[in-house]
This record gives C-alpha cells, structure tokens and sequence, in this order.
C-alpha cells in the first residue's frame, strides 16, 4: 500500500472517530447551524445506508471487510496520482470508521443532518462522506481511464 494512502486514511479515521466522540458527548439535543437546512443531531444507525439492513451488524461488518479487500486489490489497477490516492484514502478511511464503530458499539453514531427542499436526507457523519467523495472520486478516474495502468500511461 502506498504511503500517503496510508497516511491520509489514518487522518480520515482519527477525523470520524473523533467527530463520533463529540457528537456524542454534544449533539443529543439537535444543535440548527443553518436554520432548518443543516444541524448536528445525534443519531444510531444500527444498518448502512439508509438504514437498510438495520440490525445485521454482523453481516454488514462481514460486507464491510469484504469490501475492504476488493477496494485493495482493485486498487492496484489504478494509474497512481493525487486524485486516486485520495479516492482511496477516503475509501479505506471511511469504511474503517464506519465498521469499528460497529464492531465496538454494534451500531454507527450519524450526526450531519440536512434538509433540502423539503427533503430530509438521511443523518450520515464523517465516513460516509469519505466514503461517497471517494466514490465519485474514482467514477472520474475511470471516466478518464485511469482504471487500468496500461490504459492510464497511453492517454
């Protein structure tokens, strides 16, 4: 694994697990930063997103690992530059925050709550942003064709 990947999926998690702690702690009253558009509320999921498979924590934690590894090996594929170190960082970030606050406490705490246009989209927290920034992230690297070494170094 590459160095900065490690680095920066290390600083990924400690930001997830810290922001889990503070919500925590501060967030059991729903706290408006901007109006009704955006608040930190404290919330457990005992599912992934969207509450789907709620409590199969064992399961999930399973997906989890798998998933884990598929994003390593895959990574192996991808032309190496800041953007897709950055993809992966959040990806391994955000997945490992995620499944050890599972395994430790058999849920994930969501804090981030907003409301847009009258939908009130799912609590999430830090992870799950890595987690879909570094999804999108790689959809452009494949866009670009960066998915395939050979590919990436004849463009």
């Amino acid at each position: 694994m590459n160095k900065k990947i490690l680095i920066i999926s290390l600083i990924v998690l400690f930001i997830d697990i810290i922001t889990k702690y503070i919500a925590y702690m501060c967030f059991q009253t729903p706290i408006n930063i901007i109006g009704n558009i955006f608040r930190f509320s404290y919330a457990i999921n005992t599912g992934a997103a969207w509450s789907i498979l709620s409590n199969q924590t064992i399961l999930i934690n399973i997906i989890s690992i798998v998933i884990l590894f598929i994003v390593y090996r895959y990574s192996k594929h991808f032309k190496v530059n800041n953007r897709n170190i950055l993809a992966f960082s959040l990806l391994y970030g955000g997945i490992l925050g995620n499944l050890l606050n599972r395994l430790f406490t058999n849920y994930v705490i969501d804090f981030i709550d907003i409301k847009i246009f009258n939908y009130d989209y799912p609590i999430f927290n830090i992870a799950d942003s890595a987690i879909v920034i570094g999804i999108i992230l790689l959809i452009v690297a494949i866009i670009k064709g960066e998915d395939n070494e050979n590919k990436g170094r004849n463009r």
